[in-house]
């Protein structure tokens, strides 16, 4: 059971014409409580922060007061949490920060599909033996509905919004639920030229510098042993761009990672490896292009060439689905405002 209100006072008029509430929320497990307020109750905290309200906690207990809007988004925030505690996850500061994304998203956007009756918050999931990950923004969970529904996933962005990640989670879930035999991780390896044969090792060893972040992701959501076997034995299987060529990918789960450093001919080379039962996610920043000057990134093409093509679906992260540190946000957003004032000055010198 989520935590019930024991009091609530009627929306009042303050000096300043804000509406105010208020009203104490109790939970009735102890333990859970203790976890969902968090150490020294910085969840709690952070909900003061990003919704500029009063959070106090006493016991099982916490007291919220502020403007009506925020302490409803607060109250719908810490439900969502109670009752993942419940149902056996755990929770931590950046668990915190997706709530309160979605709950003011919610008030946003009324038709979001997160929405139920009584405004409770249900977030897309992805669910391994491991990890149980939930969508911390309205657009990774948009992106994990369209991996559910799409044979073909576009998941383009900046970087920190997830869109590797939850990438090689939805691989890995598919895997273990049986719905596809294997998963094939591939990246364009622009910084050798694809050229890997000078490298020492086998291609595994050639390759991992490329593949590192879906290395990481993949042991993230699998055991260590079972992602080693699972190599050993080419049911996850790494590659690079160039070795796509030529085969028919069915039964597979298939993620192309970094894809804005395709050329043209490679995207399309890739995508129509596709086989049945197959599964294609393909992601990537188009404005960290590494291909030579005047060569066209083959993502950008696709993306304009694939419009409206049925079971292709195309989610865009922005700036605001930065699931990292602040900072990142922010830094992506100064990046953005130089390149589109560079922008403007080359179109007004020409």
């Amino acid at each position: 059971m989520n935590g019930h209100e024991l009091m609530t006072s009627s929306p009042r008029q303050s000096k300043n014409q804000t509406d105010v509430n208020q009203f104490v929320l109790t939970f009735e497990n102890n333990r859970y409580a203790s976890e969902l307020f968090g150490q020294f109750d910085q969840h709690l905290k952070l909900l003061e922060q990003r919704l500029h309200i009063d959070a106090r906690a006493r016991g099982n207990s916490v007291s919220i007061s502020g403007d009506v809007v925020a302490t409803s988004q607060a109250r719908r925030a810490l439900d969502y949490l109670y009752d993942r505690l419940q149902k056996g996850g755990s929770i931590e500061l950046s668990d915190v920060e997706g709530a309160i994304r979605m709950a003011i998203a919610a008030d946003d956007q009324l038709s979001l599909p997160t929405m139920e009756r009584k405004a409770k918050l249900s977030m897309s999931q992805i669910s391994t033996r491991k990890k149980t990950i939930a969508a911390r923004t309205p657009t990774q969970d948009t992106y994990i509905r369209a991996l559910e529904r799409s044979e073909l996933v576009f998941g383009v962005g900046p970087a920190g919004t997830g869109k590797t990640y939850l990438a090689v989670a939805y691989a890995a879930q598919l895997l273990e639920r049986g719905a596809v035999d294997r998963i094939i991780l591939s990246r364009p390896a622009v910084e050798a030229g694809e050229r890997l044969g000078f490298l020492p090792g086998d291609m595994k060893e050639k390759v991992d510098p490329y593949l590192r972040p879906l290395y990481d992701a993949l042991y993230d959501m699998m055991p260590g042993d079972k992602v080693e076997r699972a190599i050993a034995a080419n049911v996850i299987e790494i590659a690079p761009l160039a070795f796509m060529r030529g085969r028919t990918l069915a039964n597979a789960a298939v993620i192309l990672d970094e894809a804005q450093n395709t050329t043209s001919m490679q995207m399309k080379m890739f995508l129509t490896r596709l086989g049945e039962n197959g599964r294609m996610i393909v992601t990537g920043d188009p404005s960290q292009v590494d291909l030579p000057r005047g060569v066209k990134s083959g993502l950008v093409e696709a993306l304009q060439i694939l419009k409206g093509v049925e079971g292709v679906s195309v989610v865009r992260f922005k700036d605001v689905d930065v699931v990292r540190h602040p900072m990142v946000a922010r830094i992506v957003r100064a990046y953005e405002a130089t390149t589109a004032v560079q922008d403007e000055s080359e179109q007004t010198d020409r």
